[in-house]
C-alpha cells in the first residue's frame, strides 16, 4: 500500500505546485485537527510514501493487511507535513510527529481532498475532458482522440492503461486509470504545460474506487459491455451500475454512447447528461438498434495498413477517413471520437477539414499492432484479454489475412476466471491453429489456467489444432515456424506492457519484441521498433 514495487513509473506532479493552507483543509473537509495546522502549507497530497515529496500530506488508509497510518514515521522524514487518516489510524499516525486530521471515509474523499489541493475540480481552469469507459475500446478510443485532436492543432494530454502523454511527453502507465491524488496531480501539471484538451481511460474500477471523484467530464463516451472483471464484480448487472456513474451530471456533462452492444439500450435510458448516439451496424449485436443512433459508422475497405470508414450523422455530415489499425470495431471506436470531438464544441467543418479522406494520425501502442514487416507473415500484438476482444479482432485479422490464421494467447492469473472456458472458446473457433501459453500468472498455477483454456476450446472443436507451449518465448518461436508469407498470427493480451507479474515480481517482458526477434531469427525483415526495448540482444 505504502510502497509500490521500484519499477513502476513515477508519479508527475505540477513543476509550480500552489501551496495550501492546512487549517484551511482541516476546516473545508471538516476535519478533526490532532496538533497544530497553524502556519503550516502543503504543496501536494499523496497515498503512498514511495511517491511522497516533501511539503505534501500523507492520506493512510486501511489496507489488506496493515493500516497505512503504521507508515506515518517514514512519511514524515521523507518530508509529510502532516498525516489525513480516519479514526482508526489516528493515534497510530500521532508517531510521525506531525499534525494529524482525522476524516471519516478518507478514501472516499481523496477526489475532493486533491481537487482542492491542485485546483483541479470542476470549477477550475481545466482543459476538456474527455472520458471514455466500456470493457473494450477505451484505449484505442483515447489514442485515436488524441490522435485527431493534434491534427486539428490542438496541443494535448492522454491518460490510458498504456501511458501518460503531456504536450508530447510519452510516460508509461501504473494503472488504467491514476489514483485520485495522481490524477489530479496530472492535471495540474498538464495544465501548467498549456494542454487544451485530455484523454482519459475510465475503467469500472476507477469509478468504484473513486480515482475520479472530483472530475466533471466535458464528454463522457460508453463504448460497449461485455464478460470480464468478474473477479471485482458479482456479476454483468454489478458490473454495468460500476460504469453508470460516468453518466451523472456530477461526473459529466454530456455524453456519446456507442449502440453496438446490448447493454447500450440501457445505459441510453439511465443517462443524466445531454446524449448523442453512434452505431456500426456491421458489428452490432443489435444492427437494428445500432442503425438507429443518430450518427453511424460504415465501412468502406479494410486493408493490413487500415480501415477505411465513412461517418454519417444529422445535417447531411458525412465524413471518410482511414483509421490505421484493422477491423471494423477500430473504425467504430474512430467514430465515436469524433462524435466526441464535436460534442465537446469543435466546428464539424474543423474536424472535417482536419480528417476528412486523410489518414487519422494516431499510434496505438498494443492494440492490434503489427510488428512484422511488409514481407512475409503478419504478425498482431494485442491487449485484447476478452472473449469479445478475441471475437472482434481475430475476425479483423482473417478478413485481411490470405492465408493461416494463428491464435496465440495466454489468460491471467488471478484475475476472473470465469471467462477462461470462453476464451479458448473464442480463440479456437476464429483461428486454424490455437498456441495457448502464459500470460501474468501472479499467484496462480500457470499449468492450471492453460488446462482450463485447452477444456474450453476442445469442448468447442475437438479436432482443432491446438498446441500448448509453455513459456511465452518459446510458444512464440514455435508459432512463427508454423507460419509463412500470407498467413498471420495474432498474440493477444500482453499488448503494450513491457512485464509479466510472476509471484508479484515484474520480470521484463516485452511480446512486441519477443515476436520480433522470432520474425528475425526465421529469416523475416522486421521493422525498427515504436517501444522501448525492455532486455538487450
Amino acid at each position: 500500500m505504502s510502497t509500490p514495487p521500484s519499477n513502476l513509473p513515477p508519479v508527475l506532479r505540477p513543476e509550480r505546485p500552489a501551496t495550501r493552507s492546512l487549517a484551511d483543509l482541516a476546516a473545508r473537509f471538516g476535519a478533526e485537527v490532532r496538533g497544530d495546522a497553524e502556519g503550516v502549507s502543503l504543496s501536494g497530497i499523496t497515498l503512498a510514501t514511495a511517491d511522497l515529496r516533501p511539503g505534501e500530506a500523507f492520506v493512510a488508509l486501511q489496507g489488506g493487511n496493515r493500516h497505512g497510518a503504521e507508515f506515518s514515521a517514514a512519511a514524515a522524514e521523507k518530508g509529510a507535513v502532516a498525516i489525513i487518516t480516519d479514526a482508526a489510524g489516528a493515534d497510530a499516525a500521532a508517531g510521525g510527529g506531525v499534525p494529524v486530521l482525522v476524516l471519516d471515509a478518507p478514501r472516499a474523499r481523496m477526489g475532493e481532498l486533491s481537487a482542492w489541493v491542485y485546483g483541479t475540480g470542476p470549477d477550475d481552469d481545466l482543459p476538456i475532458l474527455f472520458g471514455t469507459t466500456g470493457t473494450n475500446g477505451k484505449t484505442s478510443v483515447s489514442h485515436i482522440l488524441e490522435g485527431m485532436l493534434g491534427q486539428l492543432g490542438v496541443v494535448t494530454g492522454l491518460s490510458s492503461t498504456a501511458e501518460r502523454h503531456i504536450a508530447g511527453q510519452v510516460i508509461v502507465s501504473r494503472l488504467t486509470t491514476p489514483e485520485a491524488s495522481e490524477f489530479h496531480a496530472l492535471l495540474a501539471l498538464m495544465r501548467e504545460r498549456g494542454v487544451e484538451a485530455v484523454a482519459v481511460e475510465v475503467s469500472a474500477q476507477a469509478l468504484s474506487r473513486h480515482r475520479v471523484d472530483g472530475i466533471v467530464f466535458d464528454v463522457a463516451a460508453f463504448t460497449n459491455l461485455s464478460h470480464d472483471h468478474l473477479d471485482d464484480y458479482a456479476d454483468m448487472r454489478e458490473y454495468l451500475e460500476a460504469k453508470l456513474p460516468l453518466f451523472r451530471p456530477d461526473r459529466a456533462r454530456r455524453a456519446v454512447i456507442s449502440l453496438d452492444s446490448a447493454a447500450a439500450a440501457e445505459v441510453v435510458e439511465r443517462c443524466d447528461v445531454p446524449f448523442t448516439t453512434v452505431g456500426a451496424p456491421d458489428i452490432a449485436a443489435d444492427p437494428v438498434l445500432a442503425a438507429s443512433a443518430e450518427w453511424t459508422v460504415e465501412v468502406l475497405d479494410e486493408r493490413p495498413e487500415g480501415t477505411r470508414f465513412a461517418l454519417t450523422g444529422p445535417e447531411d455530415r458525412r465524413l471518410e477517413s482511414i483509421v490505421p489499425v484493422i477491423g471494423r470495431h477500430m473504425a467504430a471506436n474512430a467514430g465515436l471520437a469524433i462524435v466526441m470531438m464535436l460534442e465537446a464544441g469543435y466546428a464539424w467543418e474543423r474536424i472535417v477539414a482536419a480528417l476528412d479522406g486523410r489518414r487519422i494520425e494516431a499510434y496505438l501502442p498494443g492494440r492490434t499492432e503489427r510488428v512484422s514487416g511488409e514481407r512475409g507473415p503478419a504478425v498482431y500484438v494485442d491487449f485484447g484479454h476478452s472473449p469479445d476482444a478475441f471475437e472482434k479482432t481475430l475476425a479483423a485479422v482473417r478478413r485481411v489475412t490470405p492465408g493461416r490464421v494463428v491464435m496465440l494467447f495466454g489468460a491471467d492469473g488471478d484475475r476472473d476466471a470465469t471467462k477462461r472456458h470462453d476464451m479458448g472458446r473464442t480463440a479456437v473457433l476464429g483461428s486454424d491453429v490455437l498456441v495457448i501459453t502464459d500470460h501474468h500468472p501472479r499467484f496462480e498455477d500457470p499449468t492450471s489456467i492453460r488446462e482450463t483454456l485447452l477444456a474450453g476450446a476442445r469442448r468447442a472443436r475437438p479436432d482443432a489444432d491446438i498446441r500448448v507451449l509453455s513459456p511465452p518465448e518459446r510458444a512464440i518461436v514455435e508459432a512463427v515456424a508454423l507460419v509463412s508469407e500470407g498467413d498471420a498470427i495474432l498474440w493477444a493480451g500482453p499488448g503494450h506492457q513491457d512485464y509479466r507479474d510472476i509471484r508479484g515480481q515484474r520480470t521484463p517482458y516485452s511480446a512486441r519484441e519477443l515476436a520480433r526477434r522470432a520474425l528475425r531469427d526465421a529469416g523475416w525483415p522486421v521493422p525498427e521498433p515504436h517501444w522501448p526495448v525492455p532486455y538487450p540482444d
